[in-house]
């Protein structure tokens, strides 16, 4: 099967470096994936895509080497199998609060005996290879969301979760959770203070935790405090700073 270039970079204690799609256009994915992207998620939670729109950029984005990626809508078993067989190699899963929920989680993504996944991966064999079924449970990664307080909460439980790759944090909900005003990079204390929290229980289990980001400077700041999976904008995020910049320069 073929390997996970994430899975490679941790064991080589190097971060990943993670682009988003929320547009719901090959062109454009195909075109964020060839800019060197380690990782390249599709957002079908937040983002304007759904699945017939997923199996298109996920196409797109295996013309390069990054890895595919999907942030799923909800726990939603049935779509978490549906997007694996369209060819995902791993999934981040919104909104986890209890071990409970990251158990669901985790047995939707693996096969028996581990797991509950329904065989199918009519897309993934084409993609990972024809011994997928022998390997997809140890290769495909999967993130567990943290971002209101009941998961904060239960992170340690969380974590335990046999199957749980690592944790990703939703600044935006988090913010929203503690009281803040949604947005990215934030500075606010009380929200740092949480993700420095989030971050330490990840790191005293041995698992990876990742971060959305909203600038470059911001991402580099949280490898360097410790992050090993970062998410810098979106493609929409992107077209959008390009063209004001651009106009601003023009316009003086």
């Amino acid at each position: 099967m073929r390997p996970n270039r994430i899975r490679q970079k941790w064991a080589a204690g190097e971060p990943v470096i993670n682009g988003w799609l929320a547009i719901p256009h090959s062109l454009s994915a195909e075109t964020m994936a060839h800019q060197g992207w380690d990782s390249v998620t599709i957002d079908m939670q937040h983002g304007l895509v759904d699945y017939e729109g997923a199996l298109s950029l996920l196409t797109a984005i295996s013309t390069t080497d990054a890895v595919p990626l999907v942030r799923a809508g909800w726990l939603d078993e049935g779509m978490l199998m549906k997007v694996l067989d369209a060819g995902a190699y791993g999934i981040i899963c919104p909104m986890i609060e209890t071990a409970t929920e990251a158990e669901r989680f985790v047995r939707a993504t693996r096969y028996p005996p581990r797991g509950n996944r329904s065989y199918g991966p009519i897309r993934g064999l084409l993609y990972g290879g024809a011994d997928y079924a022998q390997h997809a449970d140890e290769t495909l990664v999967r993130f567990a969301m943290i971002e209101t307080r009941a998961a904060i909460d239960n992170v340690d439980a969380i974590l335990a979760v046999d199957g749980v790759d690592a944790v990703y944090i939703g600044p935006a909900d988090l913010s929203l959770a503690l009281g803040e005003s949604p947005k990215f990079d934030q500075e606010a204390p009380v929200v740092l203070e949480a993700i420095d929290h989030i971050l330490a229980r990840a790191r005293a289990a041995g698992k990876p935790a990742g971060i959305h980001n909203g600038t470059a400077a911001y991402a580099k700041r949280m490898i360097d405090k410790g992050f090993q999976f970062v998410t810098i904008g979106s493609d929409a995020r992107f077209i959008a700073a390009a063209a004001a910049q651009a106009l601003a320069t023009v316009r003086g």
